[in-house]
């Protein structure tokens, strides 16, 4: 794997996997540092005949992957574990030159793909049915009743730019286990992360032949994707508006859709403020605010709104913005000039309706740095989307009571927290907040990849996390013996 590339400056060639054959076109699409602009890596350029090929391929190996002992499943997830140990710098690096995510920030994605492929393992354990007594009623007869998880098929998978590697593993390593044939495809912005990943499982003694296949591309593939009848899950993490197309096309199959969010927090005046304003800014600003449960939205009691207010700025102003090649550097550029211009167009939108900027908000040297917002009320256009940029916003509220009601009057659900003493209000948080987790005096952001994670409303269908990634890959077979 190191002899893949050995430098910061040699580009990567990421190839097609159609099954366990490694392949190439003349057509390449480019990926240029969101950093320093420079092409870091390649990759072909697919199209809706080299999707059709790869889901022929998965297809043909269903039959042959659903009947691999799990014990070689097992052996195959734990090789591709130690190797991916083995080679966590090379992995590390690729992600900070295609994506600009922080080195340090980086390594810990290395050793959460680990940790996800292992909590697999574990899980895969427990992939079991049970017995069911028949003659519970009066209807019912004495026989060998029970039920068995079986392999769905073939499983699509398409993934974002901001956990380029961990998401993968999320997705490709329970479909395999559970024993399915997996097409993968990954984001257009790190084709070379998903691809050295790929390899990884591909090359493995332990591999089921032709069971993982990856294509490039964007719209085009990943409609041929969902469309097709080949695929019996389409697993998908991203935006909105694309999980809305992938449910108008995808047919009778299972969706598993992880979108949107508009994470927020509520600061009660119980709480240890300075503790709030250190994770909170780490919560707004970790991956330049682009993660589905960044904290975008600030609810603090109006008795410490201006203490909080200060201490936030204070704890933002010392994130060190810059290169994501040096080890203390906590937040590099946005993913694309896109996203750099819109997050100004947010920025300029709050101020001219009446938010104040306490830090940040100038770009520097390309580089839009952590911003904090206050003074922001419910109409503000910033405080409504899902901005997806290292921006958050401090609302002014006069309790608890008022910051619910504004938390869960969003068309998001995903992820939302609270700071108190209260023990009272904490139990009160739980019931009400109405989103997928809750989260009792931290950030929104935290998520331990050994839990089920997903939301409600737009923010998505399904849940990940190993567990329930493989009842997601999985169909339920009911047998009766009389």
């Amino acid at each position: 794997m190191v002899g893949i590339f050995d430098s910061k400056t040699e580009i990567a060639e990421a190839k097609i996997f159609f099954g366990s054959t490694e392949d190439n076109k003349e057509e390449q699409q480019e990926r240029k540092s969101p950093f320093d602009g420079s092409i870091v890596s390649t990759a072909p350029l697919c199209d809706a005949d080299d999707t059709k090929k790869a889901l022929s391929i998965a297809k043909s190996a269903a039959k042959a992957a659903a009947k691999t002992p799990l014990s070689q499943r097992i052996l195959w997830l734990e090789d591709v574990a130690k190797r991916l140990t083995q080679e966590r710098e090379a992995f590390a690096l690729i992600l900070a030159r295609e994506v600009a995510k922080p080195i340090a920030f980086s390594r810990i994605e290395v050793d959460r793909c680990v940790e996800t492929i292992k909590l697999t393992v574990l899980e895969l354990a427990n992939l079991s049915g049970e017995t069911i007594p028949t003659d519970i009623m009066p209807s019912g007869k004495r026989t060998l009743a029970y039920y068995r998880r079986e392999p769905v098929g073939v499983v699509a998978c398409i993934t974002p730019f901001n956990f380029p590697l961990n998401l993968v593993a999320h997705k490709i390593a329970p479909a395999l286990g559970a024993g399915n044939t997996v097409v993968l495809k990954p984001t257009p912005e790190a084709p070379m992360t998903a691809y050295m990943l790929a390899k990884l499982f591909v090359d493995s003694e332990f591999a089921t032949k032709d069971a993982l296949s990856v294509v490039y591309g964007d719209a085009e593939v990943g409609s041929t994707l969902v469309k097709s009848s080949i695929p019996r899950v389409i697993s998908f993490t991203g935006s909105v508006p694309v999980g809305n197309i992938i449910m108008s096309q995808a047919g009778i199959k299972k969706v598993s859709l992880e979108l949107g969010g508009n994470a927020a927090t509520y600061i009660d005046k119980s709480a240890d403020l300075a503790t709030a304003a250190a994770r909170c800014a780490f919560g707004a600003f970790y991956n330049s605010g682009q993660v589905c449960i960044s904290l975008q939205r600030i609810y603090v009691n109006e008795e410490v709104y201006e203490e909080f207010a200060e201490l936030i700025a204070t704890e933002t102003n010392k994130l060190k913005v810059g290169s994501p090649y040096e080890d203390d550097t906590f937040m590099g550029p946005l993913i694309d000039d896109e996203a750099r211009h819109r997050t100004k167009s947010w920025i300029a939108s709050a101020k001219n309706e009446g938010a104040r900027v306490i830090a940040g908000g100038e770009e520097i040297e390309g580089i839009f740095p952590p911003t904090v917002m206050a003074d922001v009320t419910d109409e503000m256009k910033i405080i409504c989307e899902e901005v997806f940029a290292p921006i958050v916003s401090l609302v002014a509220v006069p309790g608890y009571e008022t910051a619910i009601e504004k938390m869960n009057d969003s068309p998001f659900g995903l992820q939302f927290s609270i700071f108190t003493n209260d023990l009272k209000m904490t139990q009160s948080f739980i019931e009400d907040a109405q989103c997928g987790g809750v989260v009792i005096n931290d950030i929104p952001t935290l998520r331990f990849d050994v839990q089920p994670y997903g939301g409600s409303k737009l923010s998505g269908v399904g849940r990940e996390g190993p567990k329930w990634a493989l009842e997601e890959f999985t169909e339920i077979k009911s047998i009766v013996i009389c």
